[in-house]
């Protein structure tokens, strides 16, 4: 059983073409999950995308724009974006969120 430790992994850029976030990824054969780390006023901007995605927020506040609606969360909230729903994220304070997506052609996060 492969034991994974996110704090000892390296950190890395993570989508930078549209967003903010840095953090550590994992990836496996068909799906990836990613730490993703913004500090207070960092975003990541909507964007649409071919894999579905699914986003909780671990730590701190974040603006949730998904499809045009606006709605604040803290731990516990997130969001499901189903393939080429635009959605993006604004930190409120400074967060922690994990983000799954699918891996479609050996690419999940970095777009």
């Amino acid at each position: 059983m492969p034991i994974i430790d996110f704090e000892t992994m390296p950190k890395m850029a993570i989508t930078e073409k549209h967003s903010d976030a840095f953090g550590e990824l994992l990836t496996g054969s068909t799906i990836e999950i990613g730490r993703l780390h913004f500090k207070a006023g960092q975003r990541a901007e909507p964007h649409t995308h071919v894999q579905e995605q699914i986003v909780l927020v671990i730590e701190g506040q974040v603006e949730i724009n998904f499809d045009g609606e606006l709605k604040e969360v803290g731990p516990g909230g997130g969001f499901h974006a189903p393939s080429w729903v635009p959605h993006g994220v604004t930190a409120i304070t400074d967060c922690v969120m994990l983000s799954c997506k699918n891996v479609i052609e050996g690419v999940g996060h970095e777009l």
